[in-house]
């Protein structure tokens, strides 16, 4: 692909996602003393499968690019593979989705992210493993800057990497931050991630996600809001399941509905990796919260539709027509304090 000077960059770990989808007559879901779903298969036994798929190139980051490339925006990435053929498979998948893959690191002797998807109706259960590489920030030339980086999630071994990109964005104040932090670096906390969240533009989480990062109030939009705006980010999405999103920019808080299924969800895989880079490409577009508050369900609503978490990512053509035909409900209300 020829050097571009790229409208987005995602920053995160990318991974090979095996899918083996269950059959429903060998598998149960089964309630726990803590009253959570857990996946029950018999033990010691072996238990006939429906189909196994291999996708490559996948994870929050790497979704994102997909998702900004698909939108029309110059996509790029950055990550880690080993110099395994998975490795290549992953480059190869990036390049074939028109996503600039010069930054992606090719560490020799060491594998590539491989994550095996139990695929149970229409959700799923993720073993993963994440591969210990040398983390290091890309030494940029002038066009090579970004407008925007897109950075998500990354292994437990790569903290001191949020400093480095801290640092760099500190001295690049023109590039804009979106952060749709993973599974680390919520666990991690805020106060470690400072410098991250202070300069962050647009902040997407989920609702339960949201508590876990201010320790806020589940039940109150508001609180949620306010802890989180209060850490930095000038905009802040919530998702928050069939109960649809919210989304704020320190003055306007909104509610959206979700985009009405066509038929019932197939895999719920990267459901949410498809709300968040489109809300965040929309913004990156010139829309408001509002405007990114239409785009960004139906994106999720039409990936679910596929196996993986890219398949069913649309162009913005595609997005544009579901509008064209939407209920005369789907669209942002206007939060107040006495709508929490």
């Amino acid at each position: 692909m020829a050097e571009q000077q790229l409208d987005v960059l995602s920053v995160g770990d990318v991974v090979i996602d095996a899918f083996i989808r269950l059959l429903p007559d060998q598998e149960k879901i089964e309630y726990g003393k803590d009253g959570l779903p857990d996946l029950s298969i018999p033990f010691g036994t072996k238990i006939p499968y429906d189909f196994a798929e291999i996708i490559p190139a996948v994870g929050n980051a790497s979704n994102a690019s997909v998702a900004f490339a698909k939108l029309g925006l110059k996509s790029g990435l950055v990550s880690n593979v080993g110099s395994d053929a998975w490795g290549r498979d992953i480059i190869k998948a990036l390049e074939a989705a028109k996503v600039d893959s010069r930054f992606v690191h090719i560490n020799h002797g060491k594998k590539t992210n491989y994550h095996y998807v139990l695929w149970y109706k229409d959700d799923r259960t993720i073993l993963i493993k994440h591969e210990e590489y040398d983390y290091h920030w890309p030494r940029f030339r002038i066009i090579d800057i970004p407008k925007w980086i897109y950075f998500s999630s990354v292994s437990q071994q790569a903290m001191e990497y949020h400093d480095e990109i801290a640092h760099w964005l500190a001295a690049h104040q023109s590039v804009k931050l979106a952060f749709q932090p993973g599974t680390f670096q919520i666990a991690t906390g805020p106060r470690r991630l400072k410098d991250i969240y202070q300069r962050t533009e647009v902040l997407a989480v989920n609702r339960e996600e949201a508590v876990t990062i201010s320790g806020g109030q589940h039940e109150d939009i508001h609180d949620l809001f306010d802890r989180l705006h209060q850490l930095g980010p000038k905009i802040v999405v919530i998702s928050d399941g069939h109960a649809g999103a919210y989304a704020s920019d320190g003055a306007n808080r909104y509610k959206m509905p979700i985009y009405p299924d066509p038929a019932p969800p197939y895999d719920r895989t990267g459901a949410g990796d498809a709300f968040s880079s489109t809300f965040v490409a929309a913004i990156m577009l010139g829309a408001d919260i509002e405007g990114a508050l239409l785009w960004a369900p139906i994106n999720s609503m039409s990936v679910v539709q596929r196996i993986g978490a890219q398949a069913g990512l649309l162009r913005l053509a595609e997005i544009e027509q579901y509008l064209r035909v939407a209920p005369k409900n789907y669209h942002p209300r206007r939060l107040t304090n006495d709508h929490a």
